[in-house]
């Protein structure tokens, strides 16, 4: 596997934590408040969430990428 997509991986993998983490904290806090069961709801979320989020990434981010770098040259 050669570096770039190393690098793409890597971004994905950690581009998904920190906004699935952010994402899945702040709808939880606003739509079920701070309780006893918030942080083992957020962790859930979490988890779920990055599951869905990463291969999301890895799929639509070139495809994206590529529109992006059409549109702006």
């Amino acid at each position: 596997m050669d570096a770039q997509r190393k690098r793409k991986i890597a971004f994905a993998l950690l581009m998904g934590v920190v906004t699935t983490g952010i994402i899945s904290f702040v709808l939880l806090a606003l739509n079920m408040g701070f309780s006893d069961r918030f942080a083992l709801a957020w962790l859930r979320s979490w988890g779920i969430a990055y599951v869905i989020v990463v291969p999301a990434i890895l799929l639509v981010g070139p495809a994206l990428q590529a529109q992006i770098d059409r549109l702006i040259q």
